[in-house]
């Protein structure tokens, strides 16, 4: 059975459950908070243990660091990881990874890979973007990647801003550049089958501070501005997923939650205003933003009776405590079967995961049979061609032989007279 028709079953099967929750129910409810669930795998190998979570469907998604690159034989030995976790699951995984382009890339030239440039160096021109886009999806569906953290739609508003601007990771200080060239690499990674995920909701460009470290509080700096590349790309419908940001902002959150935590912010403003109904993914829930501020019970409720669809626990922050699948689910079960986070979240979530998934398959398949259909036209191209040259050889060569024949006729009358 192909990843298509596994997720069109899966979709059928899901139509016919219905709250409240009872016994006959509590599988296909592991099944769908397992798709909510996104984890860092440790190591240049495949883990036993991610791979046992993978298969019983409790993590529908997982993200490679460099941590995860080895330093010989690079390209073969990541790609063979990620299609070892993908072929035990049930459902199609989304496998990630941050790959912007200049200092957040992960596979580096040192690899083996190619070359790849910031969001502030491609925006040079489209030409830049389309360029250093494509590659960079090129390599990632060749490794078996299918979902990039990118591109940045910060709006670099805060010229000493630590995290985004002063690292090159974003496109510009204007929103409609930054429109225009995040719908650049876009439609490079679409045309190849993967994923793109805008960052950081609701705008991360005027912040003072990183979130990695703690909270980032905008409330007086941030510009309403940074929602224009949202607004501009959700309404042309080149969003596929959105990912959220820790930051804190009163002017849209009277209770002052981080954006990942905050109903306000991603129902109301997200959801509701800007109309979009697709994948969210949360940034980090290890980022300290989060953990020196909010249980990590607290922060999993917060997150997705926000409207968060896929958590992310990267196991990759330092002086953050590892987090197991089995915790984060049993955590979330509990959650659902006592009321405080209602089953119909639950369902939303994996509705939208599943539609994507879906789309994902089927883009990506399509992808491979044009590539192999415009392989065979250059084929049969190159063919009429060679069998031109050949002839036209022929041609040479008779005429060659005639030439030959006659200059051989005529030295031979020249010495008989």
């Amino acid at each position: 059975m192909n990843a298509t028709n596994k997720v069109g079953l899966f979709l059928l099967s899901i139509c016919a459950l219905v709250n409240p929750i009872n016994a006959q129910e509590r599988d296909s409810l592991d099944i769908k908070i397992g798709q909510m669930i996104l984890i860092g795998v440790p190591g240049t190998e495949v883990d036993p243990l991610v791979l046992k979570e993978i298969q019983d469907g409790k993590a529908g998604s997982i993200i490679f660091f460099e941590k995860n690159i080895a330093s010989k034989n690079s390209f073969k030995r990541l790609r063979d990881m990620a299609w070892t976790y993908q072929h035990t699951a049930p459902i199609p995984l989304f496998i990630s990874i941050d790959e912007e382009g200049g200092r957040v890339n992960r596979l580096k030239e040192k690899y083996g890979f190619p070359r790849s440039i910031s969001a502030a160096d491609m925006s040079v021109s489209i030409d830049s973007a389309h360029y250093y886009g494509e590659t960079t999806a090129a390599t990632l569906i060749g490794l078996g990647i299918n979902v990039n953290f990118a591109p940045v739609v910060d709006v670099a508003i805060n010229p000493n801003n630590p995290v985004i601007t002063k690292i090159g990771r974003s496109f510009s200080s204007n929103e409609d550049s930054v429109t225009l060239y995040a719908k650049e690499f876009i439609k490079t990674h679409r045309k190849l089958g993967v994923i793109t995920t805008l960052k950081h909701f609701p705008g991360h460009g005027s912040s003072e501070s990183d979130t990695h470290y703690g909270i980032a509080d905008v409330t007086k700096t941030w510009q309403s501005k940074e929602l224009k590349p949202y607004q501009s790309l959700i309404d042309s419908g080149y969003v596929d997923a959105i990912m959220t940001a820790h930051i804190v902002n009163k002017n849209l959150d009277a209770q002052s939650l981080p954006g990942t935590l905050s109903t306000q912010i991603l129902d109301s403003l997200l959801r509701k205003t800007l109309k979009f109904d697709g994948v969210v993914f949360s940034d980090d829930m290890q980022m300290h933003a989060i953990t020196k501020h909010y249980g990590f019970e607290e922060a999993i409720k917060l997150a997705v009776n926000a409207g968060v669809d896929i958590l992310t626990f990267s196991n990759n922050i330092q002086g953050s405590e590892d987090r197991t699948v089995d915790r984060v689910h049993s955590i979330i079960k509990k959650f659902v079967m006592d009321g405080t986070i209602p089953a119909n979240r639950i369902d939303e979530s994996f509705q939208r995961i599943m539609k994507l998934k879906k789309r994902m398959s089927t883009s990506q398949a399509d992808y491979f049979r044009a590539e192999w259909l415009k392989t065979q036209r250059e084929l049969d191209v190159f063919k009429t061609k060679l069998k031109k040259s050949e002839s036209e050889l022929e041609m040479l060569k008779n005429k060659q032989v005639i030439i030959e024949k006659d200059e051989l006729k005529s030295k031979k009358n020249k010495r008989k007279n």
